[in-house]
């Protein structure tokens, strides 16, 4: 996926019914473990597959989501104002939709710590120079289209609710 992580970090907010105020932990869960491409480009020099980066690994993401849960469990009062558990639930999430998207057409991978294979279920040849060309222009692109007409269906829709709910 290149471009529909974010519309899908939207699609999990709305569609697990969570308080808008949690929307913006579901949209940061869904690009997080992008944020690698700074290190990929400016310290590692494109040396290896970003997806390779531990920000990629399922298993890493499950020890820190199991750690972070059971401390919030038993840190965080109960009667919270703001659903902490719900936040994080909904940034753990929102990460994993992330590396399921990527698993599509990118690589993932999904046996790190006892294998660092990476797993694909479409490649993508790289049939033109530029990679983000062959991406852009293979069917798998499909599913990038459809997240963004879900997020886009789903955000008009509420935006029509809104709009319905003042009259």
């Amino acid at each position: 996926m290149i471009t529909a992580h974010l519309p899908s970090g939207y699609i999990l907010a709305r569609a697990t019914g969570c308080p808008r105020s949690v929307y913006p932990f579901a949209l940061l869960g869904s690009v997080l473990p992008d944020f690698d491409m700074f290190w990929f480009h400016l310290v590692d020099m494109r040396a290896f597959h970003h997806h390779k980066y531990w920000v990629h690994a399922p298993g890493f993401w499950i020890m820190v989501a199991v750690a972070t849960l059971v401390a919030l469990k038993l840190c965080v009062a109960k009667h919270t104002r703001f659903p902490v558990i719900i936040a994080a639930c909904t940034f753990y999430g929102a990460i994993f939709v992330h590396l399921i998207l990527d698993s599509l057409a990118g690589s993932i991978m999904w046996l790190w710590p006892f294998s660092d294979q990476l797993y694909v279920l479409v490649d993508v040849p790289s049939r033109y120079e530029n990679w983000v060309l062959s991406f852009l222009l293979h069917w798998t692109f499909l599913a990038e289209l459809m997240v963004w007409s879900i997020a886009v269906f789903l955000y008009l829709g509420r935006k029509r609710e809104s709009k319905i709910n003042v009259r």
